[in-house]
């Protein structure tokens, strides 16, 4: 039976030796927090980084893992010191934490970083495979563990993988100064599925994979190595029940009363935070301070407690941003404090449950105004405490929040004069207006809250692994070739339909650059010679070409996907009679296309023109083609012309020309015994159609198709001919 395997840097407890003694309690942390409740629902095991120096504890291990494993249902990864550091605080939170929240200038590009992120990956590999099998399904956690889906993928090739990404993925241009950019992408394609908080962050993954590693997104899919991989949008929830009900909670009444005695009757602004860079705190006290110059009359009337909670303490920018922090609140109560009265309550320390539910509840506004954040789930914790529905939530446009909680007041952090008004004009809210506001936020909260979104989540990645297996069902597997195999041998009269670029070869950014290799040419060579074969070779290119690089071999040739032919060592003929004196027209609008997109070019045949760009910045190339394919619709419905868009090419032609048509030359004059029929793009689908019912019809590629089946790339095709060749 099939077990979900959790996998995060932390497990959701954590362990500290007192006096001798081990002990446990409950990790702090969104995520610990927010899928605790959800993993015991399934026959489950978390693995994960207990929070103690396995230096320390060396005698105690396995006493350690014991106790985990029996009371808590989590396997421990004891991770060395030597590499902890430098993975941890190096690379997680000096290289990739700054740059994927928009802070390059505070990213470090460290070799020895990432020589440890790497190692502490394998390590988690390695304990993982203790565990898992191929029927599990395994859920990776966050940016500490980028590399373990390939890493895993590798051992594991048919196992259910799932990654999320609690943090923001940048836009391209900050992605692309990562060294290791490549190393983080192959790593995450490992997976089948890859969870994103926004649209825009998945949005942000796809184009860099396009961009970077040249995959293309294929509505919201991705071809790798055979593989479907899903990317998609899942905005995590928290525990609404437990917020919504936290009033009845006896902690946290005694809580509320003794913050009421404390605070008066004060209108409460809380902002709660870990003490980070991201989270705008400095941003935000000079909002309140410019609040409190411009609106003398709410002096006295208003405190705004602030919680700060510890943070990477030892990090040279965090004991800046503490020190900011410390001194920015002083002088703004310096300023405009009096002897009854404080603006600011400053707690730099952790709050348990009872004490942050309590502090929800009193709240009049809670102010989460991050710079950059993944999704923040505090502004949802404070909506869901608002039993009453009277609170005022203000949010930055910077969170992933920020996409589900429209009836938030939304503002922009770095605007100060915004910032304040908008305080100002929370605290005048009137009460029906706030009450509608947090109801309709409530409902969706509620609604997908934290189990929804892991149950979505691992929902969707089983869809995932059922579509891979569909599309498996049509792959060329062993069974099928053996098979293909027996039939070639028994069969006297064989009839071979090859295309060329793409399936016997791959692309390249120009096509006079995919000649065959001597290799190449020496299968094409043993698989014509055969007296029972016929082989022709069906391909898009112009005539001259394919008579350069094949024209010394026995083989049959059509050229320009059927407007050519050419026999066995024979001249070539025209299959049908046509006209080019459409090409000029067409060439213009083309030529000028070229001059606005950098990197593409025209290509010029007797009876066609192709316009390539597969050079071009795929950004501005699916805008220039959209164009070009737009204007050359309008003008190619009265010419009998068919626009074929292909592998970065779009192929201007008279519609009588097909490859299918081409092929129906061969089909008719012989009674085959065998037929294979292989390509690789749209171009190829006539000539699948129209392959009898014993044929063996196969589309290089995932991509749907009328062939029988699927093979992965050319090296594949060319391994097949192998085959049959010996």
């Amino acid at each position: 039976m099939s077990k979900l395997i959790i996998v995060s840097n932390r497990l959701p407890v954590s362990m500290e030796r007192r006096k001798g003694k081990v002990n446990f309690q409950q990790s702090a942390g969104g995520l610990a927090t927010g899928i605790s409740s959800f993993y015991k629902t399934y026959e489950s095991i978390w693995i994960g980084w207990p929070g103690i120096d396995s230096d320390k504890i060396e005698k105690n291990k396995e006493e350690i893992r014991k106790r985990l494993i029996s009371e808590f249902n989590c396997h421990p990864v004891f991770l060395p010191r030597r590499d902890f550091d430098n993975y941890y605080s190096g690379f997680c939170n000096n290289t990739i934490w700054p740059l994927f929240h928009y802070f390059p200038q505070h990213t470090a590009y460290k070799e020895n970083f990432w020589k440890s992120y790497k190692r502490i990956n394998e390590l988690f590999c390695k304990d993982v495979l203790t565990i898992a099998k191929e029927e599990d399904i395994i859920w990776i956690h966050d940016y500490q563990l980028m590399l373990l889906p390939k890493l895993l993928r590798e051992k594991l090739p048919n196992a259910t993988i799932g990654f999320f990404l609690h943090i923001p993925f940048p836009s391209f241009e900050l992605f692309r100064i990562l060294p290791w950019r490549n190393e983080i992408l192959e790593g995450l394609i490992g997976s089948d599925l890859i969870g994103f908080h926004t649209y825009d962050y998945a949005l942000n993954f796809l184009k860099s994979s396009q961009r970077i590693l040249g995959y293309e997104p294929d509505m919201g899919q991705l071809h790798s190595h055979g593989r479907i991989v899903k990317v998609d949008t899942f905005p995590m929830g928290i525990e609404f029940e437990r917020y919504y009900e936290s009033r009845e909670d006896p902690k946290v009444q005694k809580e509320i009363e003794k913050l009421k005695k404390e605070v008066g009757n004060y209108q409460v602004i809380l902002s709660v935070d870990r003490l980070d860079y991201t989270k705008g705190i400095i941003e935000r006290l000079e909002g309140f301070n410019t609040f409190l110059e411009k609106n003398t009359e709410y002096k006295e009337k208003v405190v705004c407690i602030l919680i700060a909670v510890p943070s990477r303490s030892q990090v040279p920018q965090y004991k800046k941003l503490k020190s900011r922090v410390d001194e920015l609140i002083s002088k703004i109560n310096g300023k405009h404090g009096t002897v009854g009265w404080t603006p600011i309550h400053y707690l730099y320390k952790f709050l348990p449950f009872s004490s942050m539910a309590a502090l929800y509840n009193i709240a009049d506004i809670s102010l989460v105004t991050p710079l950059r954040d993944g999704m923040n789930l505090i502004a949802k914790e404070y909506i869901a405490t608002k039993t009453d529905g009277n609170g005022v939530l203000i949010l930055s446009e910077m969170t992933g929040a920020a996409k589900e909680l429209g009836e938030a007041l939304i503002v922009n952090p770095n605007n100060n004069k915004e910032m304040a008004d908008t305080i100002k004009k929370a605290l005048e809210m009137p009460g029906l207006a706030r009450i509608e506001k947090t109801r309709i936020m409530q409902k969706r909260i509620e609604r997908y809250n934290v189990v929804k979104w892991a149950d979505d989540f691992i929902g969707k990645l089983k869809s995932t692994k059922t579509m891979q297996k569909e599309t498996y069902t049509r792959a060329l597997k062993t069974e099928a070739i053996e098979k293909l195999k027996i039939n070639y041998t028994k069969s006297s009269r064989r009839l071979f339909f090859l295309d060329y670029d793409g399936t016997l070869t791959q692309f390249f950014e120009r096509p006079e650059h995919a000649k065959p290799n001597d290799d190449l040419l020496g299968l094409l060579k043993s698989l014509s010679s055969n007296k029972k074969n016929e082989v022709v070779l069906v391909s898009g290119r112009e005539k001259e070409t394919l008579n350069k690089w094949f024209g010394h071999l026995d083989l049959n040739m059509i050229s320009e996907h059927g407007v050519w032919m050419r026999k066995k060592q024979k001249s070539w003929k025209m299959l049908e009679p046509l006209k080019n004196d459409w090409k000029d027209e067409i060439r213009e609008i083309l030529e000028s296309h070229v001059d606005r997109t950098p990197g593409s070019f025209i290509e010029e045949k007797e009876f066609s023109l192709v316009f390539h760009y597969r050079k071009v910045d795929p950004e501005i190339g699916s805008v220039r083609v959209s164009e070009l394919r737009d204007n050359l619709l309008g003008l190619t419905t009265n010419k009998n012309l068919q626009v074929l868009e292909g592998h970065k090419v779009i192929d201007i032609k008279n519609s009588e020309i097909n490859k299918g048509h081409a092929a129906l030359k061969w089909l008719s004059k012989d009674n085959w015994g065998f037929i294979l029929s292989v390509g690789d793009d749209v171009t190829d689908e006539d000539m699948f159609s129209v392959m009898p019912e014993n044929a063996y019809s196969i589309k290089v590629g995932l991509h749907s198709t009328c062939a029988k089946y699927n093979i992965k790339s050319p090296d594949e095709v060319v391994s097949l001919l192998k085959k049959l060749v010996e």
